[in-house]
């Protein structure tokens, strides 16, 4: 009796940590349902979100993993939260009210394209930061595709093994374990694998604050103006 209630006590702590893992079918069911909430086609969601029809068909069928770019863009289409975007199954986020503890081995797992994210406080709604571990398994950079831009900025900080952080004007930073980056995130930007293990990093990205955002729209008015006085 002795052993077996030692084997049972070993088994669940093994399920206890065992990450959650989004599978793609359960993220293009969420894609979905909150596209058809709108009374949206996937036509319309891509002129709002500027991913493609094809991808946007294939995510929803759970026959394509996104990459960060992508799904970030369909939530800020969508007015969905990045917490009720990656939550766990059956977890309804609700609003950051007190502190929020996300245990060893029970942030929620999702595979993107090069990228392994393991979202972190995912029950919190709205937060202000988007806090993950990742592990790179991008080994190299296969074209303009490859990168990530998004509002906002990001930071990352290396746990393991050593990554090249490819920039879309052609610098790149080498990060060993223990350094850290700090960048704009409309900034074209890759993550690369370059130790012989895969590496882990640290990696939190940030909502556009209202500063910037008012800066930036500005700015438009004012090209849309110098536009059409034929400037």
């Amino acid at each position: 009796m002795k052993s077996n209630t030692s084997t049972k006590q070993v088994r669940s702590a093994e399920r206890h940590a065992t990450p959650n893992t989004l599978d793609r079918e359960t993220f293009g069911n969420r894609l979905r349902a909150a596209r058809k909430q709108f009374g949206w086609t996937l036509a319309q969601l891509s002129e709002l979100s500027g991913v493609s029809i094809t991808t946007i068909s294939r995510a929803e069928r759970g026959q394509l993993a996104l990459g960060y770019e992508n799904f970030a863009a369909l939530g800020h289409a969508l007015q969905m939260d990045m917490n009720a975007m990656f939550a766990g199954d059956g977890v309804e986020p609700s609003r950051l009210n007190g502190p929020v503890v996300t245990r060893a081995g029970e942030g929620v797992v999702y595979r993107g394209l090069s990228f392994a994210y393991e979202f972190l406080g995912t029950t919190a709604a709205g937060k202000q930061m988007s806090p993950v571990v990742g592990t790179v398994h991008a080994r190299k950079i296969n074209g303009p595709g490859d990168f990530a831009r998004h509002a906002g900025e990001e930071f990352a900080y290396v746990l393991s093994g050593e990554i090249d952080v490819h920039f879309e004007n052609g610098e790149i930073v080498r990060l060993a374990r223990g350094d850290s980056l700090y960048f704009e995130g409309r900034i074209g930007h890759a993550y690369v694998s370059v130790s012989r293990q895969l590496a882990k990093i640290v990696g939190v990205t940030t909502s556009e604050s209202a500063f910037m955002q008012a800066a930036r729209e500005g700015k438009q008015q004012v090209d849309q103006r110098h536009s059409a006085h034929g400037g």
